[in-house]
């Protein structure tokens, strides 16, 4: 799938997870949906985000090349802190947004450029061959990072990574 295709629909299923859990209330929708507007939970939709595109890709174009899975599942990995990195850039150099407007557009952007920049990943690792003990690394931090979205979605830990902006 075309990566700048790729990330718009990255972009519409991660506000889809972000809205998904207020617009419903369906509580199995919590470990997958942002819950506030915490920095943790945009770092969970991304993951989760970009899991289910790849998922929506394979079944779109049933490219089955060697390292698909594992080029995916490792850009599903490092797609949160892409967006970590990326949302940052404005506060390190700026500082605080005046309108909500803009940190909308901007999160908007980041969101989209995270998605550019996790599909450029996907590509060239598809191009390599994995070793054995990379593949078990990948599978180790794709189950470390679901079980950590999960479990902090409903034991939230003392971290100010955690906390909920709106109630500063």
């Amino acid at each position: 799938m075309n990566i700048f295709v790729k990330s718009i629909l990255y972009l519409i299923i991660f506000s889809l997870l972000h809205f998904g859990y207020d617009w419903t209330q369906w509580g199995f929708l919590k470990p997958f949906c942002g819950i506030n507007e915490s920095i943790f939970q945009h770092l969970k939709m991304a993951y989760w985000a970009y899991l289910i595109t790849s998922v929506v890709e394979y079944i779109l174009i049933k490219k089955n090349t060697k390292n698909f899975w594992f080029s995916r599942l490792f850009s599903a990995i490092v797609i949160s802190w892409i967006i970590f990195l990326v949302w940052y850039l404005i506060p390190a150099l700026y500082g605080k947004l005046s309108l909500a407007i803009l940190e909308v557009f901007w999160a908007i952007f980041v969101a989209y450029i995270a998605g550019l920049i996790a599909g450029l990943v996907e590509k060239n690792f598809e191009k390599n061959d994995f070793t054995m003990g990379f593949k078990i690394v990948i599978i180790a931090l794709l189950i470390i990072s679901a079980l950590l979205y999960i479990l902090f979605t409903y034991r939230v830990p003392w971290l100010d990574l955690f906390v909920d902006p709106e109630l500063l």
